[in-house]
């Protein structure tokens, strides 16, 4: 059997250690290990070494490995374990390494999905307009249990989420004033479902929102865009024109009463 004739420190990496051995034929390198197994296994000069042991020390060498690479990934933010397995596989680890790395760093308070969970939720609902229901999204991609998704989504303030939609609502509204006020209904409810909020957040955030405009204001609306309208389809036949302008105002959401209106202003300027 070999037998170990020297250890040594590792010149670029201080926390491993080269073996080397003679089985017969002079001093050779054996293997490096972590300083952790090199405790473990109480390696020393003159130490005779059998293949199983050798495999055993080089298996838990390969999870000190995986935990170690493990540790710096999660040194950047905290990960799920999902996120931690995928990212060793990407490593080439093998999936027995990685399932001993990760119960290591369960077992040092490296990884816990429900506090993971909970600070994601937290972090996205602080810095993020998004609602409930795209975080929720989110927390399946990151691979965490469903059972543990409703319990930190059940904990999300209704009042909150509805804070949120009020105010990207009034925004939107804001900036979108040449819409009709069906249209522009139509859009607000689109954006917020596009955000994760629910059907009844984005029902009372509407209600609470003034979107419905004054009779004047839904005109300015349709005249502004009934005039880039009437310059496309100024060189129509008059029936023509008629038609392709009703259905495009229409369309976009203006009361036909309206429209008639519109056109009979133009066709008087004229």
């Amino acid at each position: 059997m070999p037998v170990i004739t020297k250890i040594s420190v590792q010149k670029h990496n201080k926390n491993r250690y080269s073996v080397f051995t003679d089985s017969g034929r002079g001093e050779e390198y054996a293997f490096s290990v972590d300083e952790d197994v090199l405790i473990k296994y109480s390696l020393k000069k003159g130490m005779e070494l059998d293949d199983l042991s050798v495999t055993e020390m080089l298996f838990q060498d390969d999870i000190r490995k995986a935990y170690n690479t493990a540790i710096n990934y999660l040194a950047h933010r905290m990960r799920s374990e999902a996120e931690v397995w995928e990212y060793l596989k990407k490593k080439e680890i093998a999936e027995p390494v990685i399932k001993e790395a990760v119960h290591k760093l369960y077992e040092f308070k490296f990884l816990n999905d429900e506090e993971f969970a909970r600070a994601f939720v937290r972090t996205k609902l602080n810095t993020t307009d998004k609602g409930a229901g795209v975080i929720q999204l989110e927390l399946k991609e990151k691979g965490i249990a469903p059972n543990l998704i409703s319990s930190v989504i059940e904990e999300v303030s209704s009042d909150d989420q509805l804070e949120k939609a009020i105010k990207l609502t009034e925004k939107y509204a804001q900036k979108n004033k040449k819409d009709s006020s069906r249209i522009l209904k139509q859009k607000i409810e689109q954006m917020l479902q596009r955000k994760g909020y629910s059907f009844s957040i984005i029902r009372a955030a509407i209600d609470e929102t003034q979107i419905e405009k004054e009779e004047d204001d839904e005109m300015d609306a349709l005249r502004l865009q009934g005039e880039k309208l009437h310059h496309k389809y100024s060189k129509l036949p008059v029936h023509e024109y008629r038609q392709k302008l009703k259905m495009a105002l229409y369309r976009k959401g203006f009361p036909m009463e309206m429209i008639d209106e519109f056109i009979s202003e133009k066709e008087n300027e004229e």
